[in-house]
């Protein structure tokens, strides 16, 4: 049958031109170059907000610990070193390299210009202190009560 075409078809090909599949292309290429310089910006302050949110949980535990052992547990800093240790566990727990350490805690505690540390009693109190994490303006800050032994973490 000539001239008979189904109902709704059109004679226009389907299909992208070559200008459209162009343009996709230079917005994928500009997302390429400009994305991993974004990702090297943000990266730092990921790793740093990472290292004080599980030196906060391992100074959590060790508080737990202390309670539910009825021994008297130990945190301990080197802030030459940047890393630290609790007692029950004989993992050392590295800091970021970059990451500026500072060290607030009881006199009793310290052990020389570089290292101090917080001591947690079997009743839940302890030693009290605070730890300051930061670099390149972000600061991240552990709160140790002396009295109730509670760990708070300021970003």
């Amino acid at each position: 049958m000539v001239g008979s075409e189904r109902a709704g078809s059109s004679l226009k090909p389907a299909g992208f031109t070559l200008l459209e599949l162009l343009i996709v292309l230079v917005i994928a290429a500009a997302l390429v170059a400009l994305v991993p310089p974004a990702i090297n910006r943000v990266l730092p302050g990921v790793k740093l907000k990472g290292a004080s949110q599980e030196m906060a949980s391992a100074i959590r535990f060790l508080r737990g610990w202390s309670v539910s052992q009825g021994e008297q547990g130990v945190f301990l800093l080197d802030l030459e070193q940047k890393h630290y240790t609790i007692t029950p566990r004989e993992k050392v727990y590295e800091i970021p390299q970059d990451a500026e350490l500072k060290l607030v805690a009881a006199s009793d505690e310290a052990d020389g210009e570089q290292q101090g540390g917080i001591r947690f009693f079997p009743d839940g109190s302890s030693s009290g202190g605070r730890i300051t994490l930061s670099d390149a303006g972000r600061s991240h800050r552990i709160d140790v009560d002396w009295l109730t032994g509670r760990v708070s973490l300021v970003h």
